[in-house]
């Protein structure tokens, strides 16, 4: 009894983690120009081509997100390091990599869904398999 006692106490302790919206929103995706190369983003960092990331108006700064293309359902996971876009009827500005891994590099914008997947890294480009589900 004393030992249920302890773990019940134990676990009593327990803080929940820190929750994150469960956002699944859709709207218009394009991607940074090449003139933003090198430019410092909300998060103190700089734009990087070959990243995974992007900016969003609201949600908060180093947040994941899953990306979908919603006319060939390629997606991607990004991290959300910036403010934007500020272009009207724009949900997300992404990085070439990101727009690449979408396939929507000639049309420069796409339709696309997006739903939060938790708190995280820098994401780099390595490779079409790692950055294509």
């Amino acid at each position: 009894m004393h030992f249920i006692l302890s773990v019940v106490m134990f676990f009593s302790n327990i803080k929940p983690a820190e929750t994150l919206p469960l956002l699944v929103q859709k709207g218009k995706a394009s991607f940074y120009a090449k003139k933003f190369s090198g430019r410092r983003t909300a998060y103190g960092e700089r734009v990087r081509a070959e990243a995974l990331e992007g900016a969003h108006r609201t949600l908060p700064l180093n947040t994941l997100v899953e990306v979908t293309n919603l006319s060939n359902q390629h997606t991607v996971v990004i991290r959300i390091n910036d403010r934007g876009p500020f272009a009207k009827g724009r949900v997300v500005d992404l990085t070439y990599a990101a727009a690449k891994a979408l396939g929507m590099i000639s049309q420069g914008v796409a339709n696309v869904s997006l739903r939060v997947v938790g708190k995280g890294q820098p994401i780099m480009f390595v490779a079409d398999s790692l950055a294509i589900r």
